[in-house]
Order: structure tokens, then C-alpha cells, then sequence
């Protein structure tokens, strides 16, 4: 765990992490410290077998209200420049830690706290749940990757709306959009969270869950025929596998696979 940061992880020995930001009093802004906190965890999960899923939350109320004013208010060009780079590394962390991260939206995810989400693989959203990505009304831009990625989910369209006209996505539509994957009531995103990462557990094979992850996030990257190339090459590579030898055994055995992840 850790206070000093306000970023706790917790692990209860069944395969699942649970990485939450801890400042309501301030709706979990982000601070240079979480960021880089939030980078070393992911970063360390990156090294991991034994995780088959990470659960993102916020303490309180809200996901996370973005990143915390006073802190861009102090920036320089330079400063403002190693600031972009400190969030973008822990949302590409996030993005290609290889185990599944699912976000648990309640109330706001704003700014930088709406480029956490978006860098996670699924999100949980309870109704009331707000995605914005407001930085221009302070003048500047998403820069933690959210101009890209928010754009690659919804369309170059509906994004520009968002960060130029002060619209935001609700709970309702992120769940049109396919910007959330589930729609819970309030109070229920962190346990809609997990039911739906053990759903993943049960339903499919680790090495597979980790060989889709970068197929979806390493191919999306590239032109259709390197993405291709790609999705070939971890196809291939899972035919050397145990698990890949049980699920066809299985199926043809009429019974449940009993994956290893190996």
C-alpha cells in the first residue's frame, strides 16, 4: 500500500489487483506523485504471471476529477512538456501492462482521470458517471494521451465536441458508444468491475487474454497489413502452449479446460 502517494494497490491472493487513487478530498486529482506511482505499479505488473486482472478505481465519489490545478498553475513550457510525458507514460503502462484493466467509473472522470480510463482495456460505469475532457476552458489541452485515444473511441467528431464545446459523455452514452462495456447503478462500478474480470477469468485462457491485449493495443497502432502480420504471429505463437493443447482437447472432450497460463 501507499498514503504518502494516494495510490493504494491491494491483493487478496486471487489473481486480481486493486489499484485505487485515494484523495477524495480533492475527487482524487492527480498529482506528480500519483502519476508516478500509478507508472510503477503498472510497471511492475508488466513483470507479472500471476495477475489476471487489475481493477482501477477511485476512493469517494469519483473516479478522478483530472489533474490537479494548483500543480499545472506553477508549469513552465518545460515543466508543462515533462508533465504531458510523466502522464502519457503511466497510460501507456496502463495500456500495455499485458494483464487486463478494467476501470470502475463512478461520478467523474475528468481530464486526466477521463486519460486513465480510456487507457484501460474495459470500463464499468455507473450511472451518474461523467467522462470530460475540459483542459481547454484552462486554456491548454489533454495531454496525457487523451486527444488520441478518446478520438479512437468515439470518432474524431464526438471527441473535438468534448474537448472544444465543454460536452461530456454520460453513463448512458458511454454504454451506446461502447466507450463503457457495462452499465451498473451507483455504488456498484467497483463490484461490476470485478464480477466482469472473473467473467474473463472463467471464459478464457491467460495467455490468450494477454495475446488479444496486445493484438488489439499493439495492432490498432498499425497499418491493417502490419496488424495482420501481428495477429498471425501471436496465433502462431500460442500453438506452443499448454493451454492452447488443452481448450482444443476439451472442446473435443466435451468438458470445462483447466488452463495453467503456460
Amino acid at each position: 500500500m501507499s498514503d504518502e502517494t494516494h495510490v493504494v494497490i491491494e491483493e487478496r491472493g486471487d489473481g486480481v489487483a486493486r489499484v485505487r487513487l485515494e484523495r477524495p478530498a480533492k475527487r482524487n486529482a492527480l498529482t506528480r506523485e500519483m502519476l508516478s506511482r500509478l507508472a510503477e505499479i503498472f510497471d511492475g505488473v508488466a513483470a507479472r504471471r500471476d495477475l489476471r486482472a487489475v481493477i482501477l478505481s477511485g476512493a469517494g465519489t469519483d473516479f478522478c476529477a483530472g489533474t490537479d490545478i494548483a500543480e499545472l498553475a506553477a508549469l513552465d513550457s518545460e515543466d508543462a512538456r515533462r508533465k504531458a510525458e510523466d502522464g502519457q507514460r503511466a497510460c501507456e503502462l496502463i495500456e500495455t501492462c499485458g494483464t487486463l484493466v478494467v476501470a470502475a467509473v463512478e461520478g467523474a472522470a475528468a481530464g486526466g482521470g477521463c486519460e486513465l480510463a480510456l487507457a484501460c482495456h474495459l470500463r464499468v460505469a455507473a450511472r451518474g458517471a461523467r467522462f470530460a475532457l475540459p483542459e481547454s476552458r484552462l486554456g491548454v489541452l489533454p495531454a496525457y494521451g487523451g486527444t488520441q485515444r478518446l478520438a479512437r473511441s468515439v470518432g474524431p467528431g464526438r471527441a473535438l465536441a468534448v474537448m472544444l464545446a465543454g460536452d461530456h459523455v454520460d453513463a448512458e452514452e458511454a454504454f451506446r458508444l461502447g466507450l463503457a462495456n457495462r452499465l451498473v447503478e451507483p455504488g456498484r462500478a467497483v463490484e461490476e468491475a470485478e464480477a466482469l474480470a472473473r467473467a474473463v477469468q472463467d471464459f478464457a485462457a491467460p495467455l490468450a487474454v494477454r495475446a488479444c491485449l496486445e493484438a488489439v493495443t499493439r495492432g490498432t497502432r498499425l497499418p491493417l497489413a502490419d496488424g495482420l502480420r501481428l495477429e498471425a504471429e501471436l496465433f502462431s505463437r500460442l500453438f506452443s502452449t499448454r493451454d492452447a493443447r488443452e481448450g482444443t482437447r476439451a472442446f473435443l472432450e466435451k468438458r470445462p479446460p483447466a488452463f495453467k497460463g503456460e
